[in-house]
């Protein structure tokens, strides 16, 4: 069984697209850690945010992709924020310290939580053009432990792995997905305390999207129709919070589609973003258009074929 940590691509990410530590707040002590790939010139370029046992690393397969096809991508990692207003004033310290006006996110579990909280907070002035949201959630009351939010920064790091680690697949999963569990435990592992009970803290304090004050942003919620740790209720309540969104749905993909199912996950991304071609929003280099369309058009119709025949 190939392990993804050992594989050309994973290899070929990390010995050609630089980790970069940047700090924007007084505390010296909080890193963002990222991965900033593709085109400069590009000011509004696709960022990724990851769940609660990721780091910058897990969306590789969608650098390398997207970058190959000319958007900017960039991957991050957050530092330690215990509340979401410190994480929203730190994100957009960020952005601006990246000097990127207004960008589009892509997050997964929490980070498409905190994707759409950092819509919220900046709706006045806004600093989100798009949101695609992959296997995430709206409301924090979800997880049913809002009453243990404000004690897991005292838990020691093992108690907290076991805490999220119960969340993973624990059926029978084919060998792809079963690889992508493998590289995100590695993940986990390289995660700290304070790191873990930061986290799983915004995951779990009680909180919640207010819409109307991100509903003129395009969102694309993006799912999987097998077993994840997300609830039939919350996916409803996904698809509630904004009825005009575009919706990917992958038959299959468990909790980390975008490591084991990553060619359609980056078709549906393509697909997402391709509505700001030749806009001031656009996350790809214009000379690169025509080729990634010639591409996304032939994908596209692989899988509508490939589903015709499946049905």
């Amino acid at each position: 069984m190939e392990e993804i940590r050992v594989s050309p691509d994973y290899n070929w990410f990390r010995s050609t697209v630089p980790l970069k530590r940047i700090i924007v707040d007084d505390d010296d002590s909080k890193v963002w850690s990222l991965y900033d790939a593709g085109p400069k010139s590009i000011r509004c370029p696709i960022i990724f945010l990851p769940p609660v046992s990721g780091t910058a690393e897990v969306f590789f397969q969608q650098v390398l992709a997207l970058t190959g096809w000319g958007y900017r991508v960039i991957s991050l990692q957050y530092p330690v924020y215990w509340d979401l207003l410190e994480f929203c004033d730190g994100f957009r310290k960020l952005l601006d310290h990246l000097q990127l006006d207004k960008v589009h996110l892509f997050g997964a579990s929490l980070g498409g939580f905190l994707a759409q909280k950092f819509a919220e907070c900046t709706h006045k002035s806004p600093r989100v053009h798009s949101l695609v949201l992959c296997n995430s959630f709206s409301d924090t009351s979800i997880f049913n432990q809002t009453w243990t939010a404000n004690s897991f920064w005292l838990m020691p790091a093992f108690m907290l792995k076991k805490i999220v680690l119960g969340n993973f697949s624990s059926g029978p999963v084919d060998p792809k997905m079963a690889d992508a569990i493998d590289f995100m435990v590695d993940r986990l592992e390289s995660l700290n305390q304070s790191d873990l009970a930061s986290r799983l803290t915004l995951n779990c304090q009680n909180s919640y999207v207010e819409p109307h004050k991100i509903k003129d942003i395009a969102v694309t919620i993006m799912d999987v129709f097998d077993q994840s740790a997300l609830s039939l209720e919350a996916k409803e309540e996904m698809y509630k919070l904004y009825p005009n969104a575009r919706r990917a749905h992958l038959k299959t993909g468990g909790n980390f589609p975008y490591l084991c199912r990553s060619a359609e996950v980056n078709l549906y991304i393509q697909i997402h973003l391709r509505q700001f071609h030749g806009t001031r929003y656009a996350a790809i280099n214009p000379a690169m258009i025509s080729a990634e369309e010639l591409e996304v058009q032939k994908s596209h119709q692989t899988s509508s074929r490939d589903s015709d025949d499946d049905q």
